[in-house]
């Protein structure tokens, strides 16, 4: 059998590893004979139950990534008094609640931010944070309060517990609207409706490998950016593109050509065949020059570390590595719908151990922002977890350009690591070495 590294070194680490798999199972029997409107409260329940907790609650990290969301059906004023760091507003629609908790420096975002467990003494009691985590997506914190200080035992309970309810509500949150409802401040427009849906569903994926994060800051009106990517068994597969114009008709020129950029990969086709096809596409459906989309498609190959990247009509990836900045030197193709039966170059790139790669939209550089340093922020968050480091980025560009974009900014971070064949090093969800942000 093999050894794994994770595996209980010492009598006492056993004792917690069988409670909490005996435990496991109580959960996701929970969770399953609950609706899946319910399953996230059966699970904490459940858990709340089992430690004595005096107050248990899931707080889901919203689409703005800075704050916290309470989802409750209690009924309640549509303002929240501020208590601490547990302050807020109320939004409602029919019996549900969702208290938004902004970001405050306080313990809460930092639990979330650092991706560590708190356990802080308050009048009540002990209030335990727990990061619920899944592969480096940071989908919110597991709250409880205490009556007694919790011991070790109590405490990886809790952790692997958070672990689980990620994997609960990741499940359930494909059969309704409740989580997505929750993670909202205002009404999106059908614009921003179509984008949402071109985007992957997690944004965070930590490997063996390599880390990567994306995001995408909308603009006042939809400016049709979206960043995907894809695992294989031995390849990476990304993208980023960028539709033309803004609002409806810029979503419908996007949903064409993630449609078919997905598509061709789904299909096995390599990248320069992909953008190929995505042109022609585009071209055929919208009209020849009537509408396009620039892109910078890529595979990268796990086992040799070699980027294969096409540009069509991007702005240049940036490559961070031993403490400079430089764009990536790849040749320019036409955007993707502008000329049908066109092809596209291809460009191999070696990358090292250590190195972070950058995919940026032109809103992360437009004029605008034309006063942000990218390069030097891009240095400043380079030891930050590429989660962290894509949303630092972000609000620099909206401090200098906003708070309304003028055009969407978008970025996708990708740090390789190297050791494809090594097994991942985590524990409840995240990288158990993580990088921690100052900037949060």
């Amino acid at each position: 059998m093999a050894d794994w590294p994770d595996r209980p070194s010492s009598e006492g680490e056993l004792v917690i590893a069988e409670a909490s798999g005996s435990h496991l199972s109580w959960l996701l029997e929970a969770a399953e004979a609950a609706s899946p409107v319910d399953a996230v409260e059966a699970v904490t329940g459940e858990l709340g139950r089992t430690l004595g907790a005096a107050r248990i609650s899931f707080l889901i990290a919203d689409l703005s990534g800075r704050s916290l969301v309470r989802l409750t059906v209690e009924p309640g004023d549509h303002r929240v008094a501020r208590t601490g760091s547990d302050s807020g507003w109320v939004r409602r629609s029919g019996q549900e609640a969702a208290q938004v908790l902004v970001f405050d420096d306080g313990p809460m975002e930092r639990a979330l931010r650092e991706q560590t467990l708190s356990c802080t003494r308050r009048d009540a009691g002990w209030q335990v944070l727990a990061p619920v985590t899944e592969r480096g997506e940071a989908l919110g914190l597991l709250e409880l309060l205490l009556p007694d200080e919790p011991d070790e035992q109590v405490l990886e309970t809790v952790r692997w517990s958070a672990h689980v309810l990620a994997f609960v509500v990741i499940a359930n949150r494909r059969h309704t609207d409740l989580f997505e409802w929750a993670q909202r401040r205002t009404p999106p427009t059908l614009s921003a409706e179509i984008q949402r849906r071109l985007l992957p569903a997690a944004f965070t994926c930590e490997a063996a490998a390599f880390t990567l994060a994306g995001w995408l800051e909308p603009a006042g009106s939809v400016a049709g950016d979206t960043f995907d990517y894809s695992l294989g068994r031995d390849t990476l597969h990304l993208s980023i593109t960028d539709a033309m114009g803004h609002g409806v008709e810029s979503a419908l020129i996007a949903t064409l050509c993630v449609g078919s950029l997905r598509n061709s990969r789904r299909q096995g086709l390599d990248i320069a065949d992909a953008a190929v096809r995505a042109n022609d596409d585009i071209a055929q459906h919208v009209g020849e020059g009537e509408g396009f989309a620039t892109g910078l498609l890529a595979s990268l190959h796990l086992r040799t570390g070699v980027l294969t990247a096409v540009n069509a009509g991007h702005v240049l990836p940036l490559l961070a590595r031993s403490g400079q900045v430089e764009p990536l030197a790849l040749p320019a193709d036409l955007p993707l719908g502008i000329w049908p039966g066109g092809g596209y170059l291809s460009t191999d790139v070696q990358l090292r151990p250590g190195d972070r790669l950058l995919l940026v939209t032109d809103g992360m550089l437009e004029r605008n922002a034309a006063d942000l340093d990218l390069a030097s922020h891009i240095l400043t968050t380079r030891r930050d977890h590429p989660r962290e480091a894509v949303r630092y980025l972000a609000d620099a560009v909206v401090t200098v350009a906003g708070p309304v974009l003028p055009d969407d900014a978008t970025l996708l971070i990708l740090d390789w690591h190297g050791g494809h064949q090594n097994p991942r090093n985590s524990h409840a969800g995240a990288d158990a070495h993580p990088t921690t942000s100052p900037h949060g």
